[in-house]
Formats: C-alpha cells, structure tokens, sequence
C-alpha cells in the first residue's frame, strides 16, 4: 500500500466539510474532565445504531422465546462493536481521512463501485427500519395508519437540516437527549418487570445450547446481525475530526484516548438497553405462556397488561419512536459521507435526507397497500439481512488500513489487535453469510 505522504497528496475534500474541526477543544491547563467532555459526542451518534428498530425486533424475539439465555450475545456483540468503533475512530484520527475516502484513495474502480453501492443498500435499508420503526410507533401512540406514519417520518428532515445550521453540538445534544428518553422508560418497564436476578446474571454467560439449537443459533446471528451496523464504522471515521485537537502526535494521540472513552462509554449504554427490551420481554412475555411474541405490535399490546403497569406499553411506544427519530440523524449523515467520499459528488443535506427517506418509505407505503399492515415485520427482517451482507464490506477494509504501518506510521494497531480484528471479521463474515443463507432457504 501507498506510504503515508499519499494521503496528503490526494484530491480529496473532506466530508462535512462545514463541521470539520468545528468543536473547540479546551487547552491542555484544564481539567482531564473538560478536555473529556470536549471529545464527549460522536460515541453517542454512532451508538444510536446500535439501538435502533431492526434490534428491536430481534431482542424481543429472543427475550420472548429464549428467556435471558441470550443476553451473553448482546454482550458478545456489543464488544465487537467496541472494538470497530474503535478503529473506524483511530482511522479518522490519524489519517484526516473517513473510511469511505480510504476506499477511494487505495481501491480502484472496480472495488469502489460495489463497496460504494452495497453501502448505500445498507443506508437505504436501515432507513427503511427506522421508517417501519417510526410509523410503528405513531400507529401505536395515535392511531396512525402505517402509510400515514412513513409520510409523516419524511418531516424529520426538517429537524436534522435546523439542528446542523445551529452547529454539531446542537445535533449531538439532540441525540444524547434522546437516548436519555429511551433509557428512562426501560429503566421504569425493568423495575415493573422485576426480572429474576440471578436469571440475568446467568444470562451474560455463554451457553452452549446456543450454538448447538437451531433456533437459538438463528436468534442469535439475527442479534448480532442486527447490532454491529456498517454504516456506522464510515460515520464514525468521519465525525471524531469535528475536534479541533492538534494536528500532531501528542494531539492524535490524546483525540484517540478520549475518543475511545467517548465510544466505549456510549456503547455501554447500548449494551443496557438492548439488554432491557430482552430483559423485559423475557420477564414479560416467556414465563408467562407468550413465547411467540416476534412483533413490535404484539408487545405493545401485551405489555401493560402482563406487567400491570398502565404506562408500560406508552413508554415502550414513545421509546419506540425515540429510536427511530434519532437512527434518521445517523443515516443522513452516514449517507452524505459515504457519497462525498466514494464518489466526491457533494449534494445539499436536505436533497440527500430527501433522496434516501423516498427510498426507504416508498417500499414501507408498497409493501403495506399491496400486503397489509402484517407485512411490514418481514420487510423490517428483509432490511435487517441486507445490513448482514454489507456488514464484512465495511468491516474488512477498516482492519486492513488500520493495521497497515504505511497508513497509520506509528498509530499502527498492535499484532495481537490484527489477530483479534481480523477473527471477528471471520466471524462475522461467516454469521453473517449463514444469516442470510437461513433467510433464503
């Protein structure tokens, strides 16, 4: 590969141009927790993917039927998805460059074009969750019908073109707001819950059955499918350099160290909310005869009732909603850096959220007219697969330049994190693939 002065050399521009190094960053006589709070942000913008419809519906289907035998998946899942956030933020930190620019600058056409165009199915398809996962929601609050929510999710476009004009922490806080929501009401559904203790702690250990029981095994490559989003790793390259840290050793070095405390920390809070819609669905809906619960509508309905909490199903709906409003924020900006840096073509945020919300509504209003409203489940498993293929795409070029001395010169991950790096990209190609492999047969 190239030697590093290459990337200083290319013709590129970069993405988001308007908030690159737009948030300062306090000098180094403050405090450890100012400088912290400074870099505090991106992790919580990427871990938004990681919580969004498509989880949803994989978490309840495997609390429902599984108990709390699977929470060691979501556990496993969430440390994968520590670890490539972590090098999608080392990769932007170093080079100055996002990993769809990456692409462009050391892959010829003939890889770039698939690349490029699997990523924009990824980002049309989990758009097309966070539609379903929206007019879901709206339909369950309101008594919206499905076709008159998916039109309704084409105004939060609106939201994200004010929040950016008022700059990227606007934007930030507006997510981080959000996530708080959806965090309060498991936390209330929890405690109504009362979940078995021991049954949870039980449940972050691996258990072979898992593997060994078709069903079981199908749950949890959905679970893992559904986790690690590969959008995620070309948003997250791209946003760490809204820091204005310094541009030298010591300045990368510190942006890597708070940057991964910033991911880490937000990925926990991921990790506990994912585990809460399993944990609820398992104390809720498989101790109690309804272990064939799968859909969002279902719990819903059941909730309350089985909890005997008036609000359960509300606070399950408007955490619904929570989700799918704020996994929109991620994918227009997801889907603005992969076309600026696969293809340097710049078009207008409100024209690309436009482009991508038309793409994903249309199939949502189709699917619902010609099928029924009982449809809208396999489409939001239909959207959740093609994320599955794209994911080793994503995954693969990311470890490649990151363990490459000649791009990262002295930020070069260590042998034992290739090692480690490159088996979950095994392993992830190999899930993913049967993932898909069970879809089709």
């Amino acid at each position: 590969m190239p030697r590093p002065e290459f990337l200083s050399n290319q013709n590129t521009t970069s993405s988001l141009k308007s908030i690159l190094a737009s948030v300062p960053v306090p000098d180094k006589n403050r405090s450890w927790l100012r400088r912290f709070l400074a870099f505090a942000g991106p992790g919580y913008m990427i871990a938004v993917g990681y919580m969004d419809p498509g989880n949803w519906a994989t978490d309840l289907q495997g609390g429902a039927s599984a108990g709390y035998k699977l929470l060691s998946v979501i556990g496993l899942s969430s440390l994968i998805a520590m670890l490539l956030q972590a090098l999608a933020a080392r990769l932007g930190i170093v080079t100055g460059k996002d990993l769809a620019q990456m692409c462009r600058a050391f892959f010829p056409p003939i890889i770039n074009i698939p690349l490029w165009l699997g990523c924009e199915l990824a980002i049309i398809a989990c758009d097309l969750a966070e539609v379903i996962g929206t007019a879901v929601a709206l339909k369950l609050l309101f008594g919206l019908s499905l076709v008159t929510g998916s039109l309704l999710s084409i105004g939060d476009a609106l939201v994200i073109l004010f929040l950016m004009k008022r700059g990227f922490r606007y934007l930030e806080a507006f997510v981080i707001g959000l996530l708080t929501i959806i965090a309060i009401c498991f936390g209330i559904q929890i405690i109504a819950a009362k979940p078995l203790f021991s049954g949870v702690i039980q449940g972050f250990v691996p258990h072979l059955d898992i593997i060994t029981t078709p069903d079981l095994l199908y749950i949890a490559i959905g679970i893992v499918g559904a986790t690690v989003m590969p959008h995620n790793l070309y948003l997250h390259s791209s946003i760490v350099q809204t820091r204005a840290f310094e541009q030298n050793p010591t300045g990368k070095r510190e942006a890597l160290r708070w940057a991964s405390w910033d991911s880490c920390i937000a990925l926990f809070l991921a990790l506990f909310i994912n585990a809460a819609i399993l944990i609820v669905a398992a104390a809720a809906f498989h101790t109690t005869g309804h272990q064939d619960v799968a859909e969002i509508e279902d719990a819903f309905r059941l909730l309350s009732p089985l909890l005997g909490l008036g609000l359960a199903s509300t606070l399950f709906a408007v955490a619904l909603l929570a989700a799918g409003t704020n996994s929109t924020v991620t994918g227009t900006l997801a889907g603005q850096i992969v076309m600026e840096g696969f293809l340097q073509l710049r078009l207008p945020h409100w024209a690309r959220r436009l482009l991508t919300r038309l793409l994903a509504v249309t199939p949502v209003i189709a699917v619902t007219i010609l099928f029924g409203d009982s449809a809208v489940g396999r489409l939001l498993l239909f959207s959740q697969v093609v994320l599955s293929l794209q994911l080793p795409m994503a995954v693969i070029p990311l470890v490649l330049f990151v363990s490459r001395k000649s791009v990262m010169g002295e930020f070069v991950i260590s042998k034992n994190t290739q090692v480690i790096s490159w088996i979950v990209a095994a392993v992830l190609t190999i899930l993913n693939i049967k993932l898909i492999y069970d879809f089709c047969v």
